[in-house]
């Protein structure tokens, strides 16, 4: 994270190549003719006095068909409608909020996109300057309560330096890791009069600011023969490797030296999960055979991936037979989980560019060393399959996601948090930049506006929301920004009457002691409520109603909200207890286990293994 400042003293901006005469505008002026220049059409936001002149200033440029705001109902749908339009596009999402509570409100989106590194900036108006730290009316200090979840920030104290402010922004929230930056503008600073000359993207330099994007060659080398002595490579690919746009070229080094990829929550997309060499997601809800396979490599590649506890599990326990290549564009990210033994900071694409050429040059991959590794994960993949209930009275929620999978297999996904989101994470294939799900703060109320923003930015996507219940509730009424705007999204509803997750922890760890995670009392008719709104709703209870409902529902041309009654009782796995390692999960299919010795160096071996994890010795 880059130290928050007021200014930027030390930044140099080169002179304006094209346009070098000042004009006379204000500051308000100046900030959307700057957004504008660095590329910004679409704008989510909520008016309020300190941001006045920011909106009269847009009016105008609205008028003109250069722009377009998508008016929120809530400043926190603004923030996630810009980090959905970010996700989807690779583009810097933008949201506007007045002081005070219109501020404070956009916390929790902004939080969310600084801990899944998405670029965003974030505009907020302030108090006028004279007023600053004097407790008037509706002002707050957004600048210091952000500073913690934002790459940067920004208080605007004087128009001159509007221009390259936003320059800077852009350029921070966009390069190196992503974030979000925040400016923070004064009343009067939007409308004062001075001498404005623009500043392009690309002009701005910020010496002090310069990531790395090439891998060191000496470590791409070291890496390159940890690689070619390995049995047991796995591919641990993360969202860095999203941002970074690398899929061809993981796809290209794990096919050729065939070894089999998993990804995280934020990395779904970057590899093809109907691979062969695919095992799916690996973590606290991952695949038996992802957990199975991290527990027993004996080298992990990890690709923009932070060794977070919900992949780790135990982590002195997380991939204990395995050396370790950890690529990252953020050298703090670099051993502060799991010390590297090759540490390359990078941009995941250029280091993996760089290193396949590495690899063109020297001894070529034995063909035959991955096989048996490949046979062992067939074999738990077999063993250990994720299972699709299809019986009883009621619809499973796994069913639905699949059916809905089968029917919309392009769609752009976006999620909420809980039980949904792991069985969607489990059983949607998605491709690069079509999963979008808030991760790292698992925000409930993500999905619906971003499927909001993910919409506004490819407007002939197919872009669907899956919610729960209780997730669904805390941002519905960004329904009537999807009516205002004539936004098809689709938003699938797996109702459980219950905080699901919530529910199934109480479940595990606390005795089944259901403390306020029931959701059926106070529900609302969805169906109704949408109705309401002008949306278009259904309710599907049965199993023979589903696929014709889903149907139904993706011909419609507007949006759809979905209420899908599912097995209240129902629960997600498998699960990786916390503070346990990956390969202790429960709610998998029950195996006989039985220990062995290894015959060449003694070491306890389960059965379902074939071969000695602390040797390699093949059974």
């Amino acid at each position: 994270m880059l130290t928050s400042t007021t200014t930027s003293a030390a930044a140099t901006t080169a002179p304006a190549s094209a346009e070098t005469t000042p004009r006379r505008c204000t500051g308000a002026y100046a900030l959307i003719d700057s957004l504008y220049r660095h590329g910004v059409r679409h704008i989510f936001g909520y008016p309020g006095g300190a941001i006045l002149p920011v909106y009269d200033e847009l009016y105008r440029w609205e008028a003109e068909g250069k722009m377009q705001h998508i008016l929120v109902r809530h400043e926190q749908a603004a923030g996630h409608g810009a980090d959905g339009y970010a996700r989807a596009t690779g583009k810097v999402g933008v949201c506007f909020g007045t002081s005070g509570p219109g501020a404070t409100n956009l916390v929790t989106a902004i939080a969310t996109a600084h801990m899944d590194s998405i670029p965003m900036v974030v505009i907020t108006g302030q108090v006028r300057r004279s007023a600053i730290g004097s407790d008037a009316f509706q002002e707050t200090d957004i600048f210091g309560i952000t500073l913690p979840i934002v790459k940067h920030s920004y208080v605007v104290r004087d128009p001159r330096d509007m221009a390259r402010i936003v320059a800077e922004a852009f350029y921070i929230a966009s390069t190196g890791r992503p974030g979000p930056v925040l400016i923070d503008i004064p009343k009067d600073v939007g409308e004062e009069q001075f001498d404005y000359v623009p500043v392009m993207p690309g002009q701005v330099k910020l010496p002090g600011y310069r990531p790395t994007v090439k891998g060191n060659p000496r470590q791409i080398a070291q890496a390159s023969r940890l690689l070619l002595e390995a049995k047991r490579p796995l591919l641990y690919v993360g969202g860095g490797a999203i941002a970074a746009g690398a899929h061809r070229e993981i796809q290209q080094l794990a096919e050729w030296f065939q070894i089999p990829v998993t990804t995280t929550l934020m990395g779904k997309g970057a590899f093809d999960e109907q691979h062969p060499l695919s095992v799916g997601m690996l973590g606290m809800h991952g695949t038996a055979y992802a957990n199975f396979a991290v527990s027993q490599c004996d080298l992990l590649i990890a690709l923009g991936a932070r060794f977070d506890d919900r992949v780790t599990g135990k982590l002195a326990e997380f991939a204990p037979h395995a050396k370790v290549i950890h690529v990252d564009i953020d050298p703090a990210e670099v051993g502060k989980n799991r010390p590297p033994d090759v540490p390359i900071v990078g941009d995941v694409r250029q280091v993996l560019v760089d290193w396949l050429q590495y690899l063109q040059t020297g001894p070529q991959p034995d063909p035959e060393r991955t096989k048996p590794w490949l046979a062992q994960i067939a074999a738990w993949r077999q063993d250990y399959p994720l299972v699709v209930p299809r019986e009883g009275e009621w619809l499973s929620p796994q069913e639905v996601i699949v059916t809905l999978g089968q029917l919309a297999p392009d769609a752009y996904y976006t999620t909420d948090v809980g039980q949904h989101q792991m069985w969607a994470a489990q059983f949607l294939n998605c491709g690069p930049r079509r999963w979008i799900s808030s991760s790292g703060l698992g925000t409930m109320g993500f999905g619906l506006p971003a499927a909001m923003g993910v919409q506004v930015a490819l407007p002939d996507a197919q872009v669907i929301c899956i919610s729960g219940d209780a997730s669904v509730q805390m941002n519905i009424q960004e329904l009537g920004t999807l009516v205002q705007y004539q936004l098809p999204v689709k938003t699938v509803i797996i109702n459980n009457f219950w905080q699901g997750m919530v529910r199934q922890w109480q479940e595990a760890f606390y005795q089944e002691r259901y403390a306020h995670s029931a959701m059926e009392a106070g529900m609302p008719d969805f169906v109704k409520l949408a109705e309401a709104y002008g949306v278009k709703g259904m309710l599907v209870r049965r199993r023979d109603e589903l696929e014709s409902a889903l149907k139904e529902m993706l011909a419609h041309p507007g949006p759809v909200l979905m209420d899908v009654h599912v097995n209240p009782t129902e629960n997600c796995y498998p699960m990786v207890k916390p503070g346990h390692s990956n390969d202790q999960m429960f709610g998998l299919p029950e195996r006989p286990r039985q220990r062995t010795e290894c015959p060449a160096c003694s070491a306890p071996i389960q059965s379902e293994f074939r071969f000695c994890p602390a040797c390699g010795h093949r059974l």
